[in-house]
């Protein structure tokens, strides 16, 4: 069985705020963006018996999420979503995370977006 076919938290639509964009005039204040999360932990989310700590917590992972869009300006949400790719990573028992970064930046357009996958190994190998 492939990792996307297994277990998954996901977390969707986390508004965030984050000074993005190539120009210096669009990264001068910070923007509205949206983040989807696919988390795909090491181990199954069956028994976990009820306990917080057998788990990925999905609020401090939001937090996490908040803290990185915070943390620097950047001009590519590839860059964003990246960031958020490696704090996620970060968090005990997580294996894979695809992250989506959706900004609302053209006109005429819902949003343009970025879809990034990685995995500890991609995370070892960045290192």
């Amino acid at each position: 069985m492939k990792m996307e076919d297994g277990d998954k938290i996901t977390i969707k639509g986390l508004q965030i705020s984050s000074q993005v964009g190539v120009p210096d005039e669009e990264r001068a204040q910070a923007q509205d963006l949206t983040v989807d999360l696919g988390i795909y932990p090491q181990a199954r989310l069956s028994g976990l018996q009820d306990e917080i700590e057998r788990t990925i917590d999905y609020y401090q992972v939001s937090l996490a999420v908040h803290e990185v869009a915070r943390a620097q300006q950047r001009r590519l949400i590839e860059r964003l979503a990246e960031d958020i790719a490696v704090a996620v990573l970060g968090f005990d028992g997580v294996g894979k995370v695809a992250v989506e970064v959706k900004k609302y930046i053209l006109p005429d357009t819902e949003y343009v977006s970025v879809c990034l996958v990685m995995d500890q190994n991609d995370l070892k190998s960045a290192r």
